[in-house]
């Protein structure tokens, strides 16, 4: 498996894979390719995919303000977990954030996401008990589909 820069041409494998996993959130407007395409390019080079014989089978979509990064959508395919695969991505997608001079990166997870919870901590990040997460959709159609 090789872990590489994430692609505008890679869309339709990522949403694939996305669609694949139990309980991940797809967001009709966020996630569609043009939403995709245009955080990529706005991130370039910051994004990773792993790809497993030219199937994508990991992705870690990381942006940053300038001053602090996040990751979204950090998943890998059922069958590939549990093989270090997740932290190598993390890892990877880390250490081309300190390159461009960014400190700090933080990320969301479901509390029903008890797998990918108990990877972060186990990562050595730090859940924050300290504060409150707000969202404010300014686009109403930008519904979220849970993937069942």
């Amino acid at each position: 498996m090789i872990i590489r820069t994430m692609e505008s041409e890679d869309y339709d494998q990522v949403y694939e894979l996305w669609s694949s996993i139990k309980g991940f959130g797809i967001y009709a407007l966020e996630d569609s390719r043009q939403s995709i395409e245009k955080f990529i390019k706005r991130n370039p080079g910051l994004s990773v995919v792993a790809e497993d014989k030219g199937r994508i089978v990991g992705t870690i979509l990381s942006g940053h303000d300038g001053r602090r990064a996040f990751f979204y959508h950090v998943c890998v395919e059922s069958k590939c977990r549990q093989q270090g695969l997740g932290h190598q991505m993390a890892m990877e997608a880390m250490k081309r954030l300190k390159e461009e001079g960014i400190s700090k990166v933080s990320l969301v997870a479901f509390k029903s996401n008890a797998v990918g919870n108990e990877f972060w901590k186990k990562a050595g990040w730090i859940f924050r008990e300290d504060l409150n997460y707000y969202n404010f959709d300014l686009i109403e159609e930008n519904i979220v589909k849970f993937v069942q």
